[in-house]
């Protein structure tokens, strides 16, 4: 087995409800994302992919997504005075914790034909979350 991680780093703010936590107060992140590949072959370039490939797809689409933005639940009732403001917001059905971060960086992958093991996203330099298929 073959395997490939890239790294692909962006900020972003949010805030947990119903959450004990400070995360329950509006706070920002530097992330870090790992994306590990892997494949049981490699392509015609010797390659699982392409680490220019993998950054083309996923950064572009993570900074429209998420970099400097507000992350939020959809009930949360700061949304609507930021979307009034203008302010760029991204919104989510569930908390926007990096565990549901990390999921949604694994779907987009997958649809976009990359074959990802793996997503971690590093909240700050000692924790991350991450998401990956199981497959019984």
């Amino acid at each position: 087995m073959y395997k490939a991680t890239k790294a692909i780093y962006f900020c972003y703010g949010h805030r947990l409800l119903n959450y004990e936590g400070k995360c329950k107060n509006l706070h920002g992140h530097n992330a870090k994302v790992e994306i590990e590949l892997q494949t049981e072959a490699l392509d015609h370039r010797h390659m699982v992919v392409d680490f220019d490939d993998i950054h083309r797809v996923i950064q572009s689409w993570i900074d429209e997504q998420f970099d400097h933005k507000m992350l939020l639940r959809s009930d949360d009732p700061i949304l609507p005075v930021l979307q009034e403001q203008g302010e760029p917001c991204c919104v989510f059905d569930t908390n926007p914790t990096a565990e549901a971060i990390a999921r949604l960086i694994y779907d987009y992958a997958v649809e976009q034909g990359l074959p990802v093991a793996e997503v971690r996203v590093w909240e700050t330099e000692s924790s991350y979350a991450s998401y990956r298929k199981t497959f019984a």
